[in-house]
């Protein structure tokens, strides 16, 4: 069913009403995935999302809460099969697809948590084909469909995948920063070799947030609490609904131009490297209230 505009939701100044978005990803209404899809049906775009095994009963309880209830489709990215019957139900449902949200990542507890060292190949293969291949496969797999979405002009459809800064090396993070640091390589050559067809492949590399997959880090609060002490503009980690913008800029037309590109929503905190703190506040410049705490003035 379309998902007619909602007058008090988003407006539709990005050109979603009537288009058709995959959302991966969603296992409750905390996840980033979730917000997504929320904020594409008040736009008045169609959403469908995926889940698999025994996993799927939760995203269809998530997908209950959509201001639209959306159908949840079978997908193990890991299983040519999946990929081809979701390639297949797509086509058969929409004929094109406007959009993707990759929001797959997992890895064992051994390729985690400190555990980097001892890790067996298989778990870090495992690791690495979630997080990183996983966006090729499933690009590659809807391409077809993708060709066949987007708006006016050279533009076709947008995929964006969902990142975290790799530019260093997070203790706990281990084998799945290895895939983030991947996947942003990934995500180059598929801007490389799609850029013909028009799809355009971006991620947005969030900071951190309080999600099933952040809460398998055993260090996770503690890189938490390093962002919220010291990124320029604040964070919250318990604030998914603040790095949809992002997403959606990349899914919109006002993204036309932009490929292979990797948009960090961290507050500043990828760009520097001791943190705000230790800059203190600049002589006769008024800092704003940190993110979350009390203006008192």
């Amino acid at each position: 069913m379309r998902a007619s505009r909602d007058p008090h939701g988003v407006p539709d100044l990005l050109g979603f009403s009537g288009r058709r978005y995959l959302v991966t990803g969603v296992l409750n209404d905390d996840s980033i995935a979730w917000h997504t899809a929320r904020a594409l049906q008040e736009a008045g775009a169609e959403v469908l999302l995926t889940g698999f095994g025994r996993t799927r009963r939760i995203t269809e309880a998530a997908a209950s809460g959509l201001p639209y209830p959306a159908d949840v489709l079978e997908l193990d990215v890991t299983r040519p099969e999946d990929l081809d019957a979701l390639t297949k139900e797509l086509e058969r449902r929409w004929g094109a697809v406007d959009g993707v949200l990759h929001a797959i990542a997992a890895a064992p507890q051994s390729a985690l948590s400190g555990n980097f060292l001892t890790t067996s190949v298989e778990d870090a293969t495992l690791a690495l084909r979630t997080a990183a291949f996983s966006l090729h496969s499933l690009t590659t797999a809807l391409a077809p469909l993708l060709r066949e979405g987007g708006g006016a002009g050279a533009a076709r459809g947008s995929v964006v995948g969902l990142d975290f800064d790799s530019s260093g090396a997070w203790p706990g993070y281990d084998w799945m920063g290895v895939g983030k640091a991947t996947l942003g390589a990934v995500c180059r050559y598929l801007a490389l070799y799609l850029g013909h067809s028009g799809i355009r492949v971006n991620l947005v590399a969030a900071g951190p947030v309080e999600t099933v997959a952040g809460r398998a880090v055993s260090t996770f609060d503690r890189i938490a609490d390093r962002w919220e002490q010291e990124a320029p503009l604040g964070w919250s980690r318990a604030d998914p609904a603040r790095l949809v913008g992002p997403v959606l800029f990349l899914l919109s037309d006002l993204a036309a131009t932009v490929t292979g590109e990797i948009v960090h929503a961290d507050g500043g905190m990828h760009a520097v490297r001791m943190g705000a703190g230790a800059v203190g506040e600049p002589p006769g410049i008024g800092a704003p209230p940190r993110a979350g705490k009390e203006d008192r003035s």
